[in-house]
C-alpha cells in the first residue's frame, strides 16, 4: 500500500509551508507530495496570503526534492488549454527528472472561475475528454512528426508537438463518482483511477465500474492502479485524535465514518479494509500543513505496519 501526501493549500498556504510538507514527505518515507488546483478557499477557512498555482508549486518542488512523485488531485481542465498544460507537466517533468503524475479532471467549483475571471464553460466532460486526447496525444507524437486534432472545443494543426516528458508515459490519473462516463474515460486514458472521499462500499463499487469498462475497452482491468484520497486525522490516544480533529474543525466521529481517524492501529485496520476491496494507494488528505508530528507518527506508527 502506497500512502501519499495530498495538500489543499487553496485553504491557506505558501510555497514556504508546502515545501517543508514536501521535504517532510520525503524525509518520511512516504511515496509522493499532490496537491489540489484551486484558486479561492472553501468553508470557513480565510484562504491567507492567498492562493498558489499547482504547476507553478511543482515546479519550484521538482527542483528541491529528489525521490517523491510529484502531482496533481486534480488539475481542472477549465484553467489551462490543453497545449499549454501538455508543454508545463512535459516540462515540470523534465525539471524533476521523471517524477510527475497528471490527475486530471473537468474543473466543478465555479466560484473561483467568477472570482478570477476564468471562463466556466457549461460543457464541462466533453472538453476533457478532448483535452485527455490531446495531452497525451502531444506526448506520444514521435520527434519529428507532427500531431492535428479536429475536435467540437479544440483544434491544432501541424504541432511539434514539443517538449517531450522525461518519461515515457506521464502517469495520468482520472477519477470521481460518475456511474458511466468517468470510468470509460479511465478505461481508455488513465493509468490510475483515484475516488475521492469515498465509503468501501461507494470505492468497491466504483472500482468495478472500471474494471468493468476496461474490459469493454479491451484492456486488462488490472492495468490501471485504483486509489483513494481520504481526510486523515490519528493521534496517540483519543484525546490526540481530538485535538487534531478541532485544530481542521472536523468531529471526531465523522472523520472516523468518513475518513481514516483514530489511533494508527484503527487507522490500519481502516486502510486494510481499502486494500482488501482493490485500493493500493491512498492519499491522504492533511489538512494542517502546520503539524508536522503528525506526519511523523503516521509515518512511524501507521505506514511501518502496511509493508
Amino acid at each position: 500500500m502506497d500512502l501519499r501526501i495530498f495538500t489543499e493549500p487553496q485553504q491557506g498556504a505558501d510555497y514556504d509551508t508546502l515545501l517543508t510538507v514536501a521535504r517532510a514527505t520525503e524525509e518520511l518515507g512516504f511515496d509522493a507530495f499532490f496537491r489540489s488546483d484551486h484558486y479561492l478557499s472553501m468553508g470557513s477557512a480565510d484562504g491567507l496570503p492567498g492562493p498558489t498555482d499547482a504547476w507553478i508549486t511543482l515546479a519550484g518542488l521538482a527542483r528541491e526534492t529528489r525521490r517523491i512523485r510529484l502531482g496533481t488531485l486534480m488539475t481542472a481542465g477549465t484553467f489551462r488549454l490543453p497545449g499549454v498544460l501538455a508543454i508545463q507537466v512535459a516540462q515540470v517533468d523534465r525539471m524533476s527528472g521523471g517524477r510527475v503524475e497528471l490527475g486530471l479532471g473537468a474543473g466543478w467549483f465555479e466560484e473561483e472561475h467568477k472570482a478570477y475571471g476564468i471562463p466556466f464553460p457549461k460543457e464541462k466532460f466533453g472538453r476533457l475528454e478532448e483535452q485527455l486526447a490531446i495531452v497525451t496525444g502531444l506526448w506520444e507524437t514521435e520527434i519529428g512528426k507532427t500531431f492535428d486534432f479536429e475536435g467540437e472545443f479544440y483544434r491544432l494543426s501541424d504541432s511539434p508537438a514539443l517538449p517531450k516528458p522525461a518519461q515515457d508515459r506521464i502517469p495520468v490519473l482520472i477519477g470521481g463518482h460518475g456511474a458511466s462516463r468517468t470510468p470509460r474515460l479511465a478505461a481508455r486514458y488513465a493509468d490510475e483511477f483515484n475516488i475521492p472521499f469515498a465509503s468501501i462500499e461507494d470505492s468497491e463499487r466504483q472500482f468495478g465500474r472500471v474494471r468493468a469498462a476496461a474490459e469493454e475497452a479491451g484492456r486488462a482491468p488490472d492495468d490501471l492502479v485504483y486509489s483513494n484520497a481520504l481526510v486523515v486525522c490519528v493521534g496517540k490516544d483519543d484525546a490526540e485524535v481530538a485535538r487534531r480533529a478541532a485544530a481542521i474543525g472536523r468531529d471526531v466521529d465523522e472523520l472516523k465514518a468518513n475518513g481514516l481517524a483514530g489511533t494508527p492501529a484503527e487507522v490500519v485496520d481502516k486502510i486494510g479494509r481499502y486494500a482488501a476491496i482493490g485500493s493500493s494507494r491512498v492519499y491522504l488528505q492533511v489538512l494542517d500543513l502546520d503539524d508536522l508530528d503528525h506526519l511523523e507518527l503516521i509515518s512511524a506508527r501507521v505506514q511501518s505496519q502496511l509493508g
